[in-house]
């Protein structure tokens, strides 16, 4: 009997010991998953400040190269990504730094890459161009205010090519960022009504528009290519997808420099230079500089995330650059201006509200099934 007792006692602890180890085990895996939460919450920080700053920073020395006496127009689409060498360094830190991933994925050929980077590089190469275009015959606010429709492009970009779900607050986000483009088509006369002539100020708007919709084919694509050509989860995929095509792009805009005779005159612009020489330099090297961060936030976020989150985190920063257009360029802010900016941000907010109710969902599903496994 005091045999069978002991038994019993010795099988109990045991048991603890058990449920013991098991609690631990479940702390630490708890306790990791919150350190990873934590630090893809810290690379999103990071990606959308690069995005955001780059973005903004960058669109303004556009303005100030075309208003103090810069007027190439292949010179303003070069330096928005020839400044892809200062990433080279970087591909050799992150070379080696993988995540680690349980499943053996097939890597893509070099051809298959040769043949991505090249397609990305021509379509960044005429994106960046009708963005040039754009921002040489629109004042920035205007240009700036029209970019926003980028958005509602990505958002039907993302529904074709990505899967993206399409709910009721993101066509209310679509249509009224649209609204906002479209009013300042409609109430142009403020603004043709300085040196523009109407022809390149319609010239800019058709450009900008444009440049929009394949900034966002640009970037659902990407993400297709991300998950599906390139299943690859490094930091160092990112780099390449950034600097490869751009390399691309870089030389198109060189063979464009010396096509369209401009390349005989940069030393004549430089020369005429309202702010100096030196300036004139700076402003295309920030330039080239700035565009390279905005650049690695984008795909950041769009590796991390997805497309259609990028562009709005984009859009987001659109807002911005028609106030600080009034206070560096001196733009009229007129009461068309005012209601786009509202409604630009109107749709915005509308898709974070949606990103929040999706997460809180997610969230819901996970606690829920965490309470149906114990």
């Amino acid at each position: 009997m005091e045999n069978s007792i002991q038994q019993v006692e010795l099988q109990i602890q045991e048991s603890s010991r058990q449920i013991s180890k098991d609690d631990e085990t479940n702390q630490q895996q708890v306790s990791g998953r919150s350190n990873k939460h934590y630090g893809w919450w810290f690379r999103i920080f990071l990606y959308i400040i690069f995005l955001l700053v780059g973005q903004s920073a960058a669109t303004l020395l556009g303005r100030f190269y075309y208003d103090h006496g810069g007027n190439s127009k292949w010179m303003a689409t070069f330096v928005q990504s020839a400044g892809f060498p200062i990433l080279i360094p970087l591909l050799f830190i992150f070379k080696f730094s993988k995540k680690i991933d349980s499943s053996s994925r097939e890597k893509p050929s070099r051809t298959s890459l040769f043949v991505i980077y090249v397609f990305f590089g021509l379509l960044l190469a005429g994106d960046n161009l009708m963005y040039s275009y754009g921002l040489l015959y629109l004042p920035v606010s205007t240009y700036s205010l029209i970019c926003a429709s980028q958005l509602a492009f990505n958002s039907l970009f993302s529904l074709l090519l990505n899967a993206q779900k399409f709910t009721a607050l993101i066509l209310n986000s679509v249509v009224i960022v649209t609204i906002s483009a479209a009013l300042l088509a409609v109430h142009s006369e403020s603004d043709t009504s300085t040196k523009l002539p109407v022809g390149k100020y319609v010239i800019g708007f058709v450009c900008t528009v444009a440049a929009s919709a394949t900034y966002a084919l640009y970037l659902s694509l990407l993400e297709v290519a991300f998950k599906r050509v390139i299943k690859s989860e490094t930091f160092d995929t990112i780099l390449k997808m950034q600097v490869f095509p751009s390399f691309v792009a870089t030389c198109v805009c060189v063979v464009g420099l010396y096509a369209s005779g401009d390349v005989r005159v940069l030393t004549a612009e430089m020369d005429g230079f309202q702010k100096g020489q030196v300036s004139y330099l700076m402003t295309l090297i920030w330039t080239a500089v700035l565009w390279q961060i905005c650049c690695i936030g984008l795909l950041g976020l769009i590796f991390e995330v997805s497309s259609l989150f990028s562009n709005v985190i984009s859009t987001l920063g659109l807002p911005a650059v028609p106030v600080f257009a009034v206070i560096f360029f001196h733009d009229k802010m007129d009461g068309e201006k005012v209601i786009a900016l509202l409604l630009a941000l109107w749709g915005f907010l509308s898709y974070v509200y949606q990103n929040y109710l999706d997460d809180s969902k997610a969230k819901s599903d996970i606690n829920d099934a965490a309470t149906i496994t114990h």
